[in-house]
C-alpha cells in the first residue's frame, strides 16, 4: 500500500494558509503583550498615589484594553495579508506594528512593576508617537488597519497625559 503525504499544491490554498498563519501570529503576539500586563497589577502602590480628579475609575481599563488589544490583533493580521502588494510599505508597517507592541508590553513592568514613573512617562510618550506613526503608515497599506489604531492612539494620548501628571503630582 502506498502512503500519501499531505502537500499543499494550490497557490490559492497556500496564500490562504499563509494569511491564517499571519493572523494567528498577530493574535498571539498581541496576546503575549497583553498577558504580560497581568503580571503587573496596579496594587497598593498605585492606590496610594495622588491622582488628578479626571483619573478614570479602575473598572474602565479592562474593557478599554480588551477592545484595543483585539483591534491591534486584527490590524496586524490585515497588514500581514497586505504583504502581497509590493507597491505598499508593508514591511515598514509590520516593523512599526511590532515596535509599538514591544513598547506597549514594556510600559506595565516599568510603571507598575518597577515604579519608575519618570521613565514610564517617557516610554509612554515614545509609544504614543509610535502608535501615531502606525496610524499614518497603516493608512498607506490598509485603511481599516489604520482606522483600528486611531482609538488606540487616542487612549495612549490620554494615558500619556495622565502618567505625566501622576509623575508630576507624586515626585
Amino acid at each position: 500500500m502506498q502512503e500519501k503525504s499531505f502537500t499543499v499544491q494550490s497557490p490559492l490554498l497556500k496564500k490562504l494558509l499563509a494569511d491564517i498563519l499571519g493572523f494567528l501570529t498577530a493574535f498571539l503576539a498581541v496576546a503575549a503583550a497583553a498577558s504580560l500586563g497581568g503580571f503587573f497589577s496596579p496594587g497598593d502602590w498605585y492606590r496610594t498615589l495622588e491622582k488628578p480628579t479626571w483619573n478614570p475609575p479602575d473598572w474602565i481599563f479592562g474593557p478599554v484594553w480588551s477592545f484595543l488589544y483585539l483591534s491591534m490583533a486584527i490590524a496586524g493580521g490585515l497588514l500581514w495579508v497586505a504583504r502581497r502588494h509590493q507597491e505598499k510599505p508593508v514591511i515598514p508597517a509590520l516593523l512599526l506594528f511590532f515596535v509599538q507592541l514591544l513598547l506597549n508590553a514594556l510600559w506595565m513592568p516599568l510603571f507598575f512593576g518597577l515604579h519608575w514613573m519618570g521613565i514610564a512617562a517617557l516610554e509612554i510618550v515614545a509609544l504614543n508617537l509610535t502608535v501615531f506613526a502606525c496610524c499614518i503608515i497603516f493608512w498607506k497599506v490598509n485603511r481599516f488597519a489604520s482606522a483600528l489604531f486611531w482609538p488606540y492612539w487616542a487612549w495612549v494620548t490620554f494615558a500619556s497625559v495622565l502618567k505625566i501628571t501622576l509623575y508630576q503630582m507624586n515626585s
